[in-house]
């Protein structure tokens, strides 16, 4: 080896020697980020009201940019929708706006839909105007897709789908049947309406639509015959078995339960095995017999459900809308004349309790089987115009135009008016699937 290349070769060693420890402490960085980033990630990814959105809106509207020519790069940015196609792992539904469009039309109509209860048909029951029907959701970061009732029915070939609560969940149970009806021939669909187990079949995709009623997910002594006073109901909050056999076998649950447990503040609960049966109850806030009672729930759901035949839902609060200073209009008779929705992002009305909504993720993020969480009710929160008011009935029977006019008193400000938001909720269900 010559001098030259001695010098050169020393020259590289001692060259190397330097970057030896400056490369050294940028991988320790770059390593230490990688870590720090993906823990972010996880605990993110725990809660399943929590989705990831950014990343992909970036990623989309990048590709967006990069795909247009010239010309479409004079449009102005302000009418670009640059909001990525849904995928309920990336998209957060809960984030949007409700927009007026008077082009789009309910898939049936309380006339059309020969399935709907007298309680829901509010048009059939006299309510005069029709621009609830007209409002569709739009989330902030995707393009949420319509409802096509062909890809709905292909969805569930073969297959029992069951929507198991109270009677919000009977609504929205009522909404698909009605969005899917209308396109099966008369002969080729049958409905069964029992008092627990109401069953719809679609004949020719060896298909059911079926409600279970269940309340509180949990026994009761309100299950079957229902006690209308609130202090009179009592709850085995450790058991489900009695309802749980008519679970078994089906292939898509989705279950929810919410409204009746905000009755009072405190809820009569018993669980184990008491001498005198219901007499050993305690009087239990009602946050607190609701976790113990969906901690039951979850358990059951992890024991019995295989995964891999079985899909699970749930379906968060629909909110109530009785306190009309929530949206800020003291001179309102609770939800009575609000003919829009309350569009103010971020509105928490008093008829959402986020107690529950926190019981929910901490129950479902420790649960072994997945749980789709379709979360409906910030959305829903803002539809103080949707509920069914007087335009319904009550003990079976419409209300008489005496108690129409008792508007705060007699105004139904819990169930929604079918057409409306339950077939929004809907549209996101079938999206999940």
């Amino acid at each position: 080896m010559s001098s030259g290349q001695s010098t050169t070769a020393g020259t590289m060693k001692a060259f190397r020697g330097k970057l030896h420890l400056p490369i050294i402490m940028v991988c320790a960085i770059a390593l230490i980020s990688l870590l720090y980033t993906e823990r972010i990630s996880i605990i993110l990814s725990s809660n399943p009201f929590s989705k990831h959105k950014s990343c992909s809106r970036r990623a989309a509207s990048v590709t967006k940019k990069n795909d247009r020519n010239a010309t479409e790069e004079k449009i102005d940015a302000s009418v670009v929708d640059d909001r990525f196609v849904f995928d309920p792992e990336e998209c957060n539904v809960e984030h949007g706006k409700w927009v007026f469009n008077r082009s789009i039309k309910p898939f049936y109509s309380d006339r059309s839909c020969p399935y709907l209860d007298r309680q829901v048909s509010c048009v059939k029951n006299g309510r005069p105007d029709s621009d609830y029907r007209h409002w569709e959701w739009q989330p902030e970061d995707c393009t949420l897709p319509r409802f096509n009732p062909e890809l709905m029915l292909e969805k569930i070939r073969n297959k029992r789908l069951m929507f198991v609560g109270d009677s919000l969940q009977r609504g929205q149970w009522q909404s698909l049947v009605c969005m899917v009806e209308s396109i099966i021939p008369q002969d080729k669909q049958s409905m069964r309406r029992g008092r627990v187990l109401s069953v719809f079949t679609a004949k020719e995709y060896n298909a059911t639509i079926e409600f279970y009623w269940d309340p509180f997910l949990v026994e009761s002594n309100s299950d079957l015959h229902i006690v209308g006073n609130p202090k009179e109901r009592i709850l085995k909050v450790d058991s489900v078995d009695k309802h749980a056999k008519h679970w078994t076998g089906v292939d898509i649950l989705v279950f929810n339960t919410y409204v009746w447990w905000m009755s009072g503040y405190t809820i009569k609960s018993y669980w184990g095995s008491f001498p005198n049966g219901e007499e050993g109850y305690e009087e239990l806030e009602a946050v607190v017999a609701y976790r113990i009672a969906l901690k039951t729930w979850a358990n059951w759901v992890d024991t019995n459900i295989n995964p891999n035949k079985t899909r699970v839902f749930f379906t968060s609060m629909s909110p109530t809308h009785i306190r009309n200073a929530d949206w800020n209009n003291p001179e309102g008779m609770r939800c009575f004349n609000e003919t829009k929705p309350y569009l103010k992002k971020g509105f928490w009305s008093t008829g959402a309790d986020k107690r529950i909504m926190r019981v929910v993720v901490e129950v479902i993020k420790k649960m072994k089987v997945p749980v789709s969480v379709l979360n409906i009710t910030q959305m829903s929160d803002q539809r103080i115009d949707a509920h069914t008011k007087v335009y319904t009935e009550t003990g079976g029977k419409l209300l008489t135009d005496e108690q129409k006019a008792d508007v705060l008193h007699n105004s139904d400000c819990i169930h929604w008016c079918l057409p409306g938001v339950p077939d929004t909720w809907n549209q996101i269900f079938l999206a999940n699937l």
